[in-house]
């Protein structure tokens, strides 16, 4: 097939740690990679936000990757682009009546839902909807602080309604999706993969000192990640070291305000000599650090998937997390690692000095984290699930040839 993944503000090209760049660049590659190693053309759709940047890069993997004019040429945050979805579609549009005509388009975020709807409205396109995050979710966390668009919401309960099928990556999302008035007829459970060949116990790890227990968190600095709890945690964990990585790269540390506010709130905790934020790092080197972990901890407040439990669990290494969203599907709790509840840092460091106080049990964590990345979580499983759902809704609704 033909299949167009759609994804306007995260391209599977960008370098990952910035505010709005982070798991859904991974699953849009990842899963890219995966179809096209099955034989399928895969165009990544994502907008031009630079102007040197080629309409068209092929990738060595197979996948192609088009950089859609909608807007300057320059970097937007991803909430500020609602406006350029318009000329978004009208593009796609125009590309899939004569000159690329896909089977069937899959977005990724409810913005490339608008844009995908549209145009497959006017060519005739079939769209498979993946929100990442929800609207509703995200409101009840933040609040007054939630920057979305105000009509978010609306959008993302009209695009249930409106696509040929919803793919949601975990039971909870399946739930809140129903509540939303999305019919449970349109809806799969489809969850993220992980690159078995990347993440694997075998392997360098970072080095450490021996003597001190590691707890190793990853992802972007953001407040709904939870760092903050992470950090208040460890007053409970003597002896053991923190290690964040994520963020920008460690040269801009010093003048990053969400590290700033992390490391000060380490020193009136009491624990700033043993929390160290080493920044964002390439996506290669991330199996080191998770090796040289006895545990990965996960505490965001809300978490529509949660890439990073399943990396670490790929590794050999039992996850501590909160227990929300995808890793309430994920973390088998008291079987591949300890669920607590989110926004609870005593919790959270009591369940992290028991399993590191506990060698048989973190083994036995370890082991159980293993199997179950090998047997639920790989790319090649989603691949082959998402062809099916491809399969059945090109099969309904024929792409025509009528120009936009």
């Amino acid at each position: 097939m033909r299949i167009a993944m759609i994804s306007e503000h995260a391209s599977p090209l960008a370098a990952l740690g910035g505010v709005d760049a982070g798991g859904q660049n991974t699953h849009v590659a990842e899963l890219s990679t995966a179809l096209a190693a099955d034989g399928h053309e895969v165009r990544v759709f994502t907008r031009r936000d630079a102007p040197d940047l080629p309409e068209l890069v092929q990738l060595d993997n197979g996948v192609a990757v088009v950089h859609v004019p909608a807007g300057p040429a320059e970097h937007i945050a991803k909430d500020d682009l609602l406006p350029h979805m318009a000329q978004f579609s009208q593009w796609l549009a125009g590309q899939w009546s004569h000159d690329w005509i896909p089977a069937v388009a899959h977005a990724h975020f409810w913005m490339s839902g608008l844009a995908a709807v549209h145009a497959g409205q006017l060519t005739g396109v079939p769209v498979v909807q993946t929100y990442h995050a929800l609207g509703t979710v995200k409101r009840r966390h933040q609040g007054a602080m939630d920057t979305s668009p105000p009509r978010r919401i609306g959008y993302e309960r009209a695009l249930g309604r409106s696509v040929d099928r919803v793919v949601a990556q975990s039971q909870d999302e399946v739930a809140e999706l129903i509540r939303m008035g999305v019919p449970r007829g349109r809806l799969s459970v489809v969850p993220s993969g992980v690159n078995e060949r990347t993440f694997a116990p075998d392997g360098p790890a970072v080095p450490r000192d021996e003597g001190r227990p590691r707890v190793l968190t990853v992802g972007r600095l953001v407040a709904r990640k939870g760092f903050q709890d992470v950090v208040r945690a460890m007053q409970l964990v003597p002896d053991a070291e923190c290690v964040v990585v994520g963020g920008p790269p460690a040269a801009e540390l010093d003048t990053d305000p969400q590290a700033r506010q992390l490391r000060q709130l380490a020193e009136s905790c009491g624990v700033g000599d043993r929390v160290r934020l080493v920044g964002g790092v390439p996506r290669e080197q991330m199996p080191s650090w998770y090796r040289s972990a006895d545990v990965l901890v996960a505490a965001p407040w809300y978490e529509p998937f949660g890439l990073t439990p399943l990396e670490a669990m790929a590794c050999g290494v039992p996850v501590v997390g909160t227990a929300v969203g995808g890793l309430t599907d994920t973390v088998v709790d008291g079987l591949t690692g300890d669920l607590v509840p989110p926004r609870d840092p005593r919790a959270l460091g009591m369940a992290l000095r028991r399993l590191l106080n506990d060698r048989v049990r973190r083994f036995a964590y370890a082991t159980a984290a293993l199997d179950r990345a090998r047997q639920c979580y790989s790319w090649q499983r989603a691949a082959a699930q998402l062809t099916a759902i491809y399969g059945t809704v090109s099969g309904v609704r024929q792409p025509s040839r009528v120009v936009a």
